[in-house]
């Protein structure tokens, strides 16, 4: 006799608890859900029934896949972040929580009923989790998504489509802010860029240090060389401001950056976890320059 849904739910999460997995009773359920093609609530009311032999053959390779601790989302192939849920494939970030508060912190500067158009250039899109976030909350704005990977930037496209925002969204390629028309307005930049000193990659979690691409990793020997680069095009460019997201042990040096680049108006805001996870530079008078609308 088969065995059932809840005998197999009850085996994966020891499995995947054996393999290090810090929640393996909710990834068993997210495994389990995605091969049964039920919501987690239904989950429950499938506890006695027979698994078939087709479902526990489609199981078993994505349960291997996430004891080699491969991020979750790259074998369901989505990722809720914020208000939004994105397809998310190997190759780009898988989107963590901490990032929410890089979107709030964008939103808290951005009325909700702003009429005029509000121009936001993210840097370093990966799957267009940060700008399309954004731009699905706030109906003015315009987004620049921006990377340089040919897989990061096929993601977004498809996110971006999926999300209904392809009439305010534009997907460039090219590296950091040269990639968006000298022509064209910026009033807000907004980055997750790569911030972690090269050094430390190694010692992450499997997740991280075996699967998720470097290039969006690596911030160079003190994880600020990205941030370095991007600041003064940023102060040069955005008609309002600047917002990072930064590492648990950056936001002062960064700031400092965003001052001595001209930016004015120095703030920190912390994540879920209180870490100063996010820092906003305002334009000073005179800073930016404005672009055709």
């Amino acid at each position: 006799m088969s065995p059932s849904v809840v005998e197999i739910l009850t085996r994966t999460e020891a499995w995947l608890r054996r393999r290090g997995i810090t929640a393996p009773r909710r990834e068993a359920e997210l495994l389990l859900c995605h091969v049964l093609s039920v919501a987690r609530l239904q989950l429950y009311l499938l506890h006695d029934r027979p698994m078939t032999a087709h479902e526990l053959e489609m199981l078993r390779p994505l349960v291997a896949r996430r004891g080699e601790r491969e991020p979750l989302s790259w074998i369901l192939g989505s990722r809720g972040f914020h208000a939004i849920e994105l397809e998310i494939e190997p190759g780009v970030l898988d989107p963590r929580p901490d990032t929410e508060a890089l979107v709030d912190a964008a939103l808290a500067q951005i009325p909700a009923d702003a009429q005029t158009p509000v121009y936001v250039a993210d840097i370093g899109s990966g799957s267009g989790a940060v700008g399309l976030a954004i731009a699905a909350a706030r109906p003015a704005v315009h987004l620049y998504a921006v990377d340089i990977d040919p897989v990061a930037l096929k993601v977004t496209r498809h996110n971006t489509e999926r999300l209904g925002l392809s009439d305010r969204v534009a997907v460039l390629s090219g590296d950091l802010l040269s990639a968006v028309p000298d022509a064209r307005p910026i009033d807000w930049v907004v980055s997750n860029p790569p911030y972690i000193p090269s050094a430390e990659i190694d010692g992450l979690m499997p997740e991280v240090s075996r699967h998720e691409p470097r290039r969006a990793l690596d911030g160079g020997p003190d994880g600020l060389r990205i941030i370095r680069r991007l600041v003064p095009q940023a102060a040069a460019r955005a008609r309002a401001g600047i917002l990072l997201e930064v590492g648990h042990d950056q936001a002062a040096r960064v700031a400092d950056i965003l001052r001595r680049a001209g930016l004015t108006g120095t703030e920190t805001f912390a994540d879920l976890g209180g870490v100063q996870r996010v820092v906003l530079g305002r334009s000073g008078p005179g800073m930016g320059v404005p672009g055709a609308c």
